[in-house]
């Protein structure tokens, strides 16, 4: 049966009304007029139908309710699968290099060595003579320069004079004003109060609640109000202020000028005379000197070069398997529930048709004299009979594959009517 089956409600039966199922499609009841309390009028419409009355019945009907069965879901869930993944490692490997090692080789190679000889030279000595030279020698004339010369004259200017002049600003005050906050507290408030019940019918009460509470705090805000300050203001003024003003005025001064005359003077002049003096000059001589030249020899050398190489690693990876996950499904169960229904009842026409009060004395047990109360008789379930509750918790309880709560299992032993509603099982 799939997922979609289940899901889908089971078809309706028929009913007749008010009057329950009815088990026998194939008879048909003729419902004359109105009953009360499972009694019928004795009218006849038609004189050729049989006499009869209406009696009620208890008869069992099918009914179908929804239960929640234990199944299995595929699911994905996460895993972890191990593989190996090629790498490449860093590594090292020894090779021989080509180098150049330095070494030493003795050569003779020639070389000139300074050397002095002697030798004559002609040079030129120093010798004085005396001379006489005209010379112009500085002297200074005197002469009359026109020049200015500084006076003081007195004159008035105006200037202005920084003063203060009294004035109003205005500034802000300090001050305080009362002013009203509300503020939340919280009040304990007495009484048993019902919070509901939850969904196995338990009921939850308390005996009081702390409710919020609004209430106005007074406080104290400084504010500013506008005033007046008397300060003084900075300003100026034109005066006249006496002052002294430099000038110039033409005049003479006797001043000396340079100047120059000729005199002769009497003098020392240097003069050369040619001598011959012994000097050394430099020379050179070509001589073999033993040297070391340095020399490179090749040679090899064991180095260390980079390289790689491939290895495996190990590695996880996250995968998804398949998994089985239990759940609840719906199905619909079939119940039979006790209904009563009103049957006619066929007199005989040798009988007389009992009257009402003599139904009523024969089904309470006392005599036609001491009228009875009529009412339904109870109903009597087969001795092999069990709720339908019952039957499928205890098939589900046998099984193993569902856990009902305790108050689950007393409120469906204790009612032998169909479940209206369905609920999830809790876990």
């Amino acid at each position: 049966m799939s997922y979609l089956t289940l899901m889908l409600p089971p078809p309706r039966l028929q009913s007749r009304g008010d009057y329950g199922w009815n088990p026998e499609p194939q008879e048909e009841h003729h419902f004359h007029g109105d009953h009360d309390a499972g009694y019928g009028h004795e009218e006849e419409k038609h004189h050729h139908e049989p006499k009869g009355y209406w009696k009620k019945k208890l008869i069992w009907k099918p009914d179908w309710v929804k239960v929640w069965k234990p199944g299995t879901k595929k699911i994905w869930k996460p895993a972890w699968k191990k593989y190996y993944k090629p790498i490449w490692k860093d590594i090292k490997v020894p090779v021989w290099k080509d180098i150049k090692v330095p070494d030493w080789k003795k050569i003779w190679k020639p070389v000139w060595v300074p050397t002095q000889v002697p030798a004559w030279k002609e040079i030129q000595v120093p010798d004085w003579k005396k001379v006489w030279k005209p010379v112009w020698v500085p002297t200074k004339i005197p002469a009359w320069k026109e020049i200015q010369i500084p006076v003081w004259k007195k004159y008035w200017k105006p200037i202005w004079k920084p003063i203060w002049i009294p004035g109003w600003k205005e500034i802000q005050v300090p001050a305080w004003k009362q002013i009203w906050v509300p503020k939340l507290v919280k009040v304990f408030v007495p009484g048993e109060k019902s919070h509901g019940k939850d969904e196995y019918g338990w009921e939850y009460t308390s005996h009081g609640l702390w409710k919020k509470k609004v209430v106005w705090k007074p406080l104290w805000k400084k504010i500013w109000k506008p005033a007046k300050k008397q300060i003084w203001v900075p300003d100026k003024k034109l005066v006249w202020k006496e002052e002294w003003k430099q000038a110039w005025k033409p005049g003479k001064k006797q001043v000396w000028l340079p100047s120059k005359k000729l005199v002769w003077k009497e003098a020392w002049k240097q003069v050369s005379k040619t001598v011959k003096k012994q000097i050394w000059v430099p020379s050179k001589k070509l001589v073999w000197k033993e040297a070391w030249k340095q020399i490179w020899r090749p040679d090899k050398k064991l180095v260390w070069v980079p390289d790689k190489k491939l290895e495996w690693k190990e590695a996880w990876k996250k995968i998804w398997v398949p998994d089985l996950k239990k759940i609840w499904v719906p199905a619909w169960k079939k119940i039979w529930k006790p209904v009563w229904i009103h049957e006619w009842q066929i007199i005989q026409d040798h009988h007389p048709p009992p009257h009402d009060w003599e139904r009523k004395s024969a089904d309470s047990g006392v005599g036609g004299d001491a009228p009875a109360k009529q009412g339904p008789s109870p109903v009597e379930f087969p001795q092999s009979y069990q709720s339908p509750d019952q039957q499928g918790w205890e098939s589900r309880h046998s099984r193993g594959d569902l856990q009902v709560p305790a108050g689950q299992l007393a409120q469906q032993a204790g009612s032998t009517a169909p479940q209206q509603s369905w609920q999830f099982p809790s876990s």
